[in-house]
Order: structure tokens, then sequence, then C-alpha cells
């Protein structure tokens, strides 16, 4: 039974999410299954979820916190550990998502979504290729003032190391502080740092040229068709999204059974054919359950040799407080 033990199941679940990032249709379906209400919150980036828990928000059952964010949430004990017995649909994830380096036993997070952070632009309004972060930090007069950047302190830092050929994960304050210059010098050319309205601003054509996540750049495409999304040829950040339970969970057993139910390929396919990032999940590909357009899609699922020249953003210890003062200097609203 996908519902576990009914009786030990809460009559509601807080999961707090990225906007726009589960499938209404799962959560109907969890509710019509399984008789339980699902109620939503959210935050546009993983510092601000770190904030609101350390802040001391206790009321959320299920989070989604991207790689580099869990083992920052590991080393602060801020995570229950995941009873494993509650997970048999574990099974459906591909390997290749499963211990990674941020918690390599799996013993707090599994894989929900994973993407690229690349960029897309509008080829009706730029008539020329873009393929380099070049495009985004040097942008041709026709592109200036219609630009947005994601409004997340690593992607953004970590576009501008790669551009000048530096790790995403440097600590080196020399690069730092190259990458804080570049970031200067492109800000007046930038409309917007928008993680979540980036996709409408490209739609109405407000902007020409975004720094996007995957899924949102599949989605916006599909609104509008000039629209191209680009892993530039320097690389860009690879990033898993996984589903945790705070330690203050109050309905643990239930935030269990929701996390194995979103693991059901059936379900699993509906939340990959709705908002569109990379599925971690092996039998909802293996059985064609997924969007076979999706999955040709070199822009979601990249060949290896681009996959190659990707990142992930690791914590970068106390070298966090050089990328935060460059993030406050850049005067990004928050």
């Amino acid at each position: 039974d996908s519902c576990g033990d009914r009786s030990k199941l809460s009559k509601e679940l807080y999961l707090f999410n990225w906007p726009d990032y589960i499938a209404q249709e799962a959560l109907d379906r969890f509710q019509q299954e399984c008789g339980v209400k699902v109620i939503v919150d959210t935050y546009d980036s993983n510092e601000t979820l770190l904030a609101k828990l350390q802040a001391g928000a206790t009321g959320y059952d299920v989070i989604v916190p991207s790689d580099y964010m869990v083992s920052i949430m590991i080393k602060e004990g801020m995570l229950a550990e995941l009873d494993k017995s509650h997970l048999p649909n574990l099974k459906h994830i591909d390997p290749a998502h499963l211990g990674l380096y941020f918690d390599p036993e799996n013993k707090y997070t599994v894989p929900y979504m994973w993407g690229t952070s690349g960029f897309m632009y509008d080829t009706a309004a730029i008539p020329r290729e873009l393929k380099s972060w070049k495009d985004v930090f040097e942008p041709a007069p026709d592109v200036q003032g219609k630009i947005s950047m994601l409004k997340d302190e690593r992607e953004v830092i970590g576009a501008a190391l790669k551009y000048l050929g530096f790790s995403m994960n440097t600590t080196n304050p020399d690069e730092l502080q190259k990458a804080k210059e570049v970031l200067l010098r492109q800000k007046p050319y930038v409309k917007a740092y928008t993680s979540d309205t980036n996709r409408d601003l490209l739609v109405a054509g407000e902007v020409v040229l975004a720094h996007i996540w995957t899924g949102d750049a599949i989605r916006a495409r599909d609104a509008k068709p000039s629209l191209k999304y680009v892993i530039p040829e320097e690389g860009c950040t690879i990033w898993q999204d996984n589903l945790a339970i705070p330690k203050t969970a109050r309905n643990k057993y239930t935030a269990e059974v929701f996390i194995n139910f979103l693991m059901r390929p059936d379900i699993a396919a509906i939340n990959a054919n709705t908002i569109k990032f990379g599925s971690p999940n092996r039998t909802a590909i293996q059985q064609r359950l997924i969007d076979p357009a999706l999955l040709n899609d070199p822009g979601i699922y990249p060949p290896e040799e681009l996959k190659r020249k990707m990142e992930w953003l690791i914590d970068v210890g106390e070298a966090i407080e050089l990328y935060d003062r460059i993030w406050t200097e850049l005067g990004v609203e928050q």
C-alpha cells in the first residue's frame, strides 16, 4: 500500500518547497489515496530556507534543499535520519543520483529533481548564436538592460567565476574579487535578479536573455518557441534538489510516506511531465512514463561530454563570508 500504515498518518502535511516545483496533480493524488492534505509554503533560495529554519520555523515536515545546502544542514544537525523501511520506492531511483558527495549514504535525503543552470535567449530578438557566459557578462547593445539573473548568490557568483575560467567553488579571495568586478560591471545591464519570474519576463519579451534553471527554461519555451536554452561552453552548475525531513518535523512518519509516494514511478512521471526538470526516477524513464520529447531534450538530459564540464556547488565553509559580502555589495534586493 502506497500509504503505509494509515492509522499513523497525520491529516495534514507541511511541505516547504521552491515555487511551482510540484505538480498539483501529485498533491491531489496523495490526498485522494492517503487522505492527507499537503499544505505548501515556498522559498526562493537555499539561503532563505536555511535562514527560516535557523530562525526557529518548526512547522515544516518536508523540505527540498539542493546538494550543497544538504551538507550545511547535516553539519548543523538540522535533518532527521530517514527510516529506509518506509521508503521501498527508493529502488526506482537511478543509482547515479544516489551516494552523492553531500549525503554519501542517503541517510538524510533522497533525490527529487536535478538540472543545470545555464541561460536562455530569444532567437527572434537576437539573430546570432549565443553559447558562452561572455554573452551574459559582456552583453551586446541589443541585450543590455534586457537580462535577468537568478536571485541566487552561489549561482550568480558561480556563473561569473565560470566565465573567468575559475571553479564555482573557489575560496581564493583574488578570484572572488575578479568575479565581483565582473558582476558590478554587468549590473547596469541587468533588468532583474529573480529566480521565480524569469520565465514570465522571457515570455513577455521584457528580457531577451535570462540566467535560468532547466525546467523553467523548458516551460518558457513551451509558451514561446523562439526561446533557446544554452548550457554555456565554459560549463555551468549541475545540481540536485532533494527531499528531506527537518529534525523539528511533527509528522515524520507521514513525511516518509509522502516522500515514498513521490518516488512511485507514475507520480514521479506526473511531476517530471509537469515541471519539466530532470527526473532521477530510472523506472519512470525506462517505462517511458515520462514524455519522450523531454527525455530526448539535451537541455534537460545533457549528453556526457557536456556533463563533464559541469560543476556541483559545494559548501565552501568559512569562505561563504566572502560570497555573502559580494552579494551584499551587488545590492540584490532580498
